[in-house]
């Protein structure tokens, strides 16, 4: 049986052969894509979901879909996954969010998040998360904030993607950490 959450509004759960669908439909948005590097295409994107449920079948945690029980059974997607790229603060975990623009401004993307996290600490005994994103989103550095994690701007890094040049607005990023917090006396 797949690993799954619940929180008081949301189920976050393993994927399924039907959420491609969703997930590239919610990827076209550019809205959504905003503050990400957008996908080259429909196989760039099948490929970012196989690469989720592969990271689940390795190490037994990732990215989960997220739904909304008796309105929607794809909101977006949220929750962990091994720092893939070379990065000043790798090897790390990190917790990351997307959701379908309909669902911004309800609080889930904090929810999930929080449960994801959860999560992380509890089940996997991880001792710290990051996430990170560019300077100019500022709805996910509050959701970080919100979540207790913590900015050191001498932490802050630029991004060496292959499809962003130089200089891109989206190769500067900002690092929030988060530590496991210490169990009682």
């Amino acid at each position: 049986m797949g690993v799954s959450l619940r929180t008081p509004r949301l189920v976050l759960r393993e994927w399924c052969e039907g959420d491609a669908e969703p997930f590239a439909e919610m990827s076209a948005d550019h809205a959504v894509m905003q503050y990400l590097v957008p996908f080259a295409d429909r196989a760039a994107m099948d490929a970012w979901v196989a690469a989720a449920r592969a990271h689940w079948l390795e190490r037994g945690f990732g990215q989960w879909v997220v739904e909304l029980p008796g309105d929607a059974p794809f909101i977006g997607v949220v929750g962990l996954s091994n720092v893939r790229f070379a990065l000043p603060f790798a090897p790390a975990v990190e917790a990351a969010w997307r959701l379908a623009r309909p669902y911004w401004g309800n609080g889930y993307a904090y929810e999930a998040a929080r449960a994801a996290i959860d999560d992380g600490f509890g089940r996997l005994g991880l001792g710290e998360i990051v996430a990170f994103t560019v300077p100019a989103n500022q709805a996910s550095r509050r959701v970080m904030e919100k979540l207790g994690m913590t900015h050191d701007p001498t932490e802050d890094f630029d991004f060496e993607h292959p499809r962003l040049p130089r200089g891109h607005p989206l190769r500067c990023h900002v690092l929030y950490r988060l530590r496991r917090p210490a169990l009682g006396p």
